[in-house]
C-alpha cells in the first residue's frame, strides 16, 4: 500500500500562464498598433475608422481602442466633422530621428560584398553629385580576379556613358534630360557611346526594365550593369552598379546581373529611405 506524500508548506504555484497571457496579449496589441499606423501613412491623407478595422482584420471596438491609445501618445489625431484619423506629429518626431542617425556606408557596404560574392565581379556605390550633376564612387568592393575593374573612390562617371550615370538619367524626363546634357555636352569616350538620339532610346530600355546597362561606352573590353536608390522623396540620390570585363559580362548574363542589382537597389531603398 503506497504511503501518502504530505504537501509542501510555504511555497504556492507560480501563476505562469496568466502572465505569459498578458505578455502575448501585449506584444499582439503593438503590432496590432503599428500596423495601424502603416495603413495611416499609406493613405497619405486620412482614412475613416472602419477602412482601418477592415484592413486590420479587427473590430471596430478594438481599432478605435488603439487607436485612441495612440492618439494620447501623439502619434494619430482625429480631423474634421467626419472624425477621420490621421498621422500625429510626434510619430514625424520619432520618424525623423532615423534621418538623422542613418549611415549610408555602413549600411550598403554589407550588400556591396554580398553582390560581389554573388556575381564575382567588381561591386560600386555611386552617388549623385546634384551641384554637377554627376555619379561619383564613394564604395567599392573589389572582386579577386587578376582582371577586373578598379576605379578609383571619389572618380566621377560620366551620366551619358556609365552604368550608373544612365541609370539617374533614367529618372529624368526626356525634357529634363536634354537640358542637362546640352549643358553638359556628350563626350565620346569609344566607339560604343551612344548619340543623343540613341540615348533616349537607351533610357526608354532602362525605364521598362529597371537597370541601366553600360556596353563599353566609357572603356574598351568594359561593361557594367546598375540601378538607383531611392530616399524617403522617391528621388535617386545613389547607384550600385556591378562592372567587369565584356570576357566575363556576356550577353546572357546581363539579364541575370541587371536582376542582382535591382534586388539590392530595393533592399536599399526599403532600409534607407522606407520606399518600397
Amino acid at each position: 500500500m503506497a504511503t501518502p506524500v504530505p504537501a509542501k508548506r510555504g511555497k504556492k504555484p507560480r501563476a505562469a500562464a496568466p502572465a505569459a497571457s498578458a505578455a502575448t496579449g501585449q506584444v499582439q496589441s503593438l503590432t496590432r498598433g503599428l500596423k495601424l499606423l502603416e495603413y495611416i501613412a499609406e493613405a497619405h491623407g486620412n482614412v475613416a475608422l472602419t477602412d482601418l478595422a477592415q484592413q486590420a482584420g479587427l473590430p471596430n471596438s478594438t481599432t478605435h481602442r488603439l487607436l485612441t491609445t495612440m492618439q494620447q501618445q501623439g502619434f494619430v489625431r482625429q480631423v474634421g466633422d467626419l472624425g477621420l484619423w490621421t498621422m500625429g506629429a510626434h510619430a514625424f518626431v520619432v520618424g525623423s530621428s532615423f534621418l538623422q542617425s542613418r549611415n549610408l556606408l555602413a549600411m550598403v557596404h554589407p550588400t556591396l560584398r554580398r553582390l560581389m560574392e554573388e556575381s564575382g565581379e567588381t561591386v560600386n556605390l555611386a552617388v549623385l553629385d546634384t551641384s554637377e550633376y554627376q555619379a561619383v564612387i564613394i564604395d567599392q568592393v573589389q572582386c579577386t580576379a587578376l582582371m577586373r575593374m578598379s576605379a578609383p573612390i571619389g572618380g566621377k562617371l560620366p551620366m551619358h556613358a556609365s552604368g550608373a550615370g544612365k541609370a539617374f538619367l533614367a529618372t529624368l524626363s526626356d525634357d529634363q534630360v536634354t537640358k542637362l546634357l546640352h549643358k553638359k555636352g556628350m563626350q565620346t569616350y569609344t566607339v560604343h557611346t551612344l548619340t543623343p538620339h540613341n540615348l533616349k532610346e537607351g533610357l526608354a530600355q532602362i525605364r521598362k526594365q529597371g537597370f541601366s546597362f553600360d556596353d563599353e561606352e566609357h572603356a574598351l573590353g568594359l561593361r557594367c550593369v546598375a540601378a538607383c536608390i531611392f530616399d524617403e522623396h522617391r528621388e535617386a540620390f545613389a547607384a550600385i552598379s556591378i562592372s567587369g570585363p565584356v570576357s566575363r559580362i556576356t550577353d546572357d548574363r546581363v539579364t541575370e546581373l541587371g536582376a542582382l542589382v535591382i534586388h539590392a537597389a530595393k533592399e536599399i531603398s526599403l532600409e534607407y529611405g522606407g520606399v518600397r
